[in-house]
């Protein structure tokens, strides 16, 4: 999967975009580029939907693997997803899903949609109630809005960085970050979540900053930067859209 934001509204992280992209033999790629490089190695199996230019979502449909890949949009609302729930039905029952033909892309939908609108939980605590080993990306058109996470246990990848533009990237594929990013990019840390308001937050440690941390690459340069749990102060979460409380902050202070 790909996902490419516009940094007006994406922010990502500064400490990605790592100074020596520019002064390397290999610079950052514009998103177009990224975008053909990922259609091209996927000829027979990719899509790709453009948002104008805030953002661009492609996909490539699993061919002889196990590794479960989904994509899914319902009014306005995408999610590309990696992995499994095994509590997936027990989740539907939860959010109203029980008897319609769901998936986990469909459930993180609904759950995105539900946090952002009325929910009654913290983000971090509906995060820690997934059993399974996931990655997932979502995009509201509605709001021009990004949020993205990446289970605990290590068992699927998720890999961010900054393009030529400025704008973030994300993917599994690291040889398209790689490509795309130069020297700016890094490995989306296990265990968090990022919201395009709000930044990157620990749902395992929710209380907690994150802290960047320098990554030096095996040739010894300065390559993005690893996040890690800092040991101190409180983030804002997502709000509400129409409100001015905050789902992701309820149970934070």
């Amino acid at each position: 999967m790909l996902a490419i934001f516009q940094k007006a509204f994406a922010h990502p992280p500064e400490e990605l975009n790592s100074p020596a992209s520019h002064f390397s033999g290999k610079t950052p790629k514009l998103p177009g580029e990224t975008l053909s490089d990922f259609l091209s190695r996927h000829q027979e199996t990719a899509f790709s939907m453009n948002f104008g230019d805030s953002a661009v979502l492609a996909y490539a449909r699993p061919e002889a693997s196990l590794r479960q890949r989904l994509f899914c949009g319902v009014d306005g609302i995408y999610c590309m997803f990696l992995g499994r729930l095994n509590n997936l039905c027990t989740l539907n029952k939860q959010y109203g899903l029980s008897g319609k033909n769901s998936n986990e892309a469909m459930f993180v939908i609904e759950a995105y949609r539900t946090l952002r609108d009325r929910g009654p939980y913290p983000a971090d605590q509906v995060l820690r109630g997934l059993d399974g080993s996931f990655a997932f990306v979502v995009y509201d058109s509605q709001t021009s809005s990004v949020f993205s996470a990446l289970s605990s246990d290590g068992r699927e990848s998720l890999y961010w960085g900054i393009s030529g533009d400025g704008s973030v990237v994300m993917s599994d594929d690291v040889q398209i970050i790689k490509q795309g990013c130069a020297k700016s990019f890094a490995p989306f840390p296990t265990g968090c979540m990022f919201h395009s308001e709000t930044g990157l937050k620990s749902f395992e440690h929710p209380s907690n900053k994150m802290k960047a941390m320098p990554r030096i690459d095996s040739e010894g340069v300065l390559c993005g930067a690893n996040f890690k749990v800092d040991a101190c102060s409180k983030i804002n979460g997502i709000p509400r859209r129409g409100s001015d409380a905050n789902w992701a902050l309820a149970n934070s202070r």
